[in-house]
């Protein structure tokens, strides 16, 4: 289902994994990396949104430090590969400008409208996405550090959904709160909280997978992005 595709950046080219839906698509989306590169999760996810009727494009965040990063989360080398990768990044200078190079890329294609969805450091990013970019639609899953970035949080014009794991290790009760505090009153925010679940909830193949959780979070998803990009 999926191909490769160079996306020039304001900073360079870079490759995306474009997955197609069979028919013509209404909307666009792209779906943000996790610390792992685009590997088989990313595309699988990117998968399931073109199965849902979007032109879905995962841009690969890590060029500038290693293209083509594909790992898992199955070793402990791999888990220091992506943490090492993660500590390079600045999700909040260059992530967002591949992002949103990423998006116009996806209007270029004929796509009236855009959305992003992110997972671990692609939730932070989808967060900011909403923040600082045109984007008709975001959702974020565990977004990790987003507290630090509340201070953005008026600029939010376009619908924004967050999935929070109540019991996340990367994401403290105190940064769950203040996500509470700083987002809970802004209209064009959603916000939901998974009792019990760890990070990562909806990554299949990870320690802390839970089917049931996922498939409620998922669908959430893909009725926010259908009422607000179609």
């Amino acid at each position: 289902m999926g191909e490769w595709v160079q996306i020039d950046g304001p900073d360079g080219a870079f490759r995306a994994y474009v997955a197609r839906p069979a028919a013509a698509p209404k909307a666009a989306v792209v779906a943000i990396q996790e610390i792992f590169g685009v590997n088989a999760v990313m595309r699988k996810k990117a998968d399931w949104l073109a199965s849902e009727g979007f032109l879905t494009v995962a841009p690969d965040l890590f060029w500038r430090i290693e293209p083509g990063v594909d790992i898992t989360d199955q070793s402990e080398a791999e888990w220091a590969k992506a943490m090492e990768l993660m500590n390079k990044f600045v999700a909040s200078q260059v992530g967002v400008r591949d992002v949103e190079a990423t998006i116009q890329w996806a209007r270029a294609q004929g796509m009236p409208k855009v959305g992003a969805i992110g997972y671990c450091l692609g939730g932070l990013l989808a967060y900011l996405t909403a923040c600082r970019t045109d984007c008709d639609a975001s959702v974020g899953y565990y977004g990790v550090n987003i507290p630090a970035f509340l201070g953005e949080a008026a600029n939010i014009k376009k619908p924004l959904m967050l999935h929070i794991a109540a019991k996340d290790a990367f994401v403290k009760q105190d940064a769950q709160d203040a996500m509470q505090a700083g987002l809970g009153g802004n209209a064009k925010v959603t916000l939901h909280t998974y009792a019990g679940q760890d990070h990562a909830f909806t990554r299949e193949g990870g320690k802390h997978y839970d089917a049931a959780a996922a498939k409620i979070a998922d669908d959430r998803t893909i009725a926010f992005l259908k009422a607000n990009l179609t």
